[in-house]
């Protein structure tokens, strides 16, 4: 994995930069001197709700799943690595919440029936997206956090059948971001997004969730462009959809995908994917790509399909070249 996300590194910096220049410095056509963008750092609370399940063992321990830090920093350094330097999440506390979250439907799990429904591996009710998050927030006293700006944003770490969102915006002018708005927040002071993870799965799902919120925070960006101007939209075609068209894809399908999370896929397709590597400039230049250019797996797609999000200065048609911003902080987003 290392080696892959070193050779990425390295063949975006060339295209950037004509050399070996630092991540975070970009070159042009246009514009031959370096263009600076300053990283940001942004303050991420994490609530861990690992509550004690049998014999006094928490569930992390009783079935071996992950450690939630561990994943943490795997995120947190998978994304600097994607962003060239650019996001550096820091993590400013951490919250343990042993409590069996109560879901909107008036539903709360105990460690028996959670017990019983995961080793059958049938919930007894519906649970996804269900969680009461409002409660939770404000359970966690959060609020008063918020409003003395102790952090950015807040990420869950919780087991299945937990009933969480991947991603969900909370604060006056929140929009849809994988999931609805979240309600009873209109009075916060600023937007803010509360991730979703659970450590029964690995880092790759947590970078779906947040290729899931790019999605959705840059589609609002692009919602007033016509479709000549949406470079969101052209970013994410793939060769099922437009043959001969593909460019980066989306989350779910790489450029020669047939179907969700076909990863895989050895079909060579055209695609102008590195074009993306020097945006604001798109020279069209296509070439051939299989699923060996972007590892083949969950993981290292989801790495090189965010490595491929434009992070330059300047703006194009009255929208940051730099992708990066409007993902980390939605308060950016008109």
């Amino acid at each position: 994995m290392n080696e892959f996300l070193d050779r990425l590194q390295a063949a975006r910096r060339r295209l950037l930069t004509g050399g070996d220049g630092e991540p975070g410095s970009f070159r042009s056509a246009a514009e031959p001197r370096a263009l600076a963008i300053e990283p940001v750092y942004p303050r991420v609370l994490i609530v861990v709700n690992d509550p004690p399940a049998e014999h006094g063992r928490r569930l992390t321990a009783l079935f071996n799943w992950n450690d939630p830090m561990r994943l943490a920093h795997d995120y947190i350094e998978d994304l600097r690595h994607c962003s060239g330097g650019y996001l550096n999440y820091e993590i400013i506390d951490r919250i343990d919440h042993d409590d069996w979250p109560v879901r909107n439907d008036d539903f709360q799990y105990d460690a028996r029936t959670f017990l019983e429904d995961w080793r059958a591996r049938k919930p007894r009710k519906r649970y996804e997206f269900t969680a009461d998050h409002v409660a939770r927030i404000r359970s966690l006293e959060l609020e008063p956090r918020l409003e003395r700006d102790e952090f950015d944003e807040v990420w869950f770490f919780s087991f299945p059948y937990s009933g969480d969102y991947e991603s969900m915006m909370a604060c006056p002018g929140a929009f849809w971001c994988n999931a609805p708005a979240m309600p009873g927040t209109a009075h916060h002071r600023k937007r803010w997004v509360m991730m979703g993870f659970n450590y029964e799965r690995d880092v790759d799902c947590m970078l779906e969730n947040f290729g899931h919120r790019v999605e959705s925070i840059m589609r609002q960006v692009y919602r007033r462009h016509p479709d000549a101007k949406n470079m969101w939209r052209r970013f994410t075609r793939y060769d099922r959809e437009l043959p001969g068209r593909a460019e980066c894809g989306n989350v779910h399908f790489a450029p020669n995908s047939v179907r969700d999370y076909d990863w895989a896929n050895r079909t060579p397709v055209p695609s102008f994917c590195d074009d993306w590597l020097s945006y604001p400039d798109l020279p069209r230049v296509s070439r051939t790509v299989t699923c060996p250019d972007w590892g083949c797996g969950m993981r290292p797609h989801h790495i090189w399909w965010l490595s491929h999000l434009p992070r330059a200065a300047g703006e194009t048609d009255g929208v940051r070249n730099n992708w990066w911003r409007y993902v980390v902080d939605p308060n950016t987003v008109d």
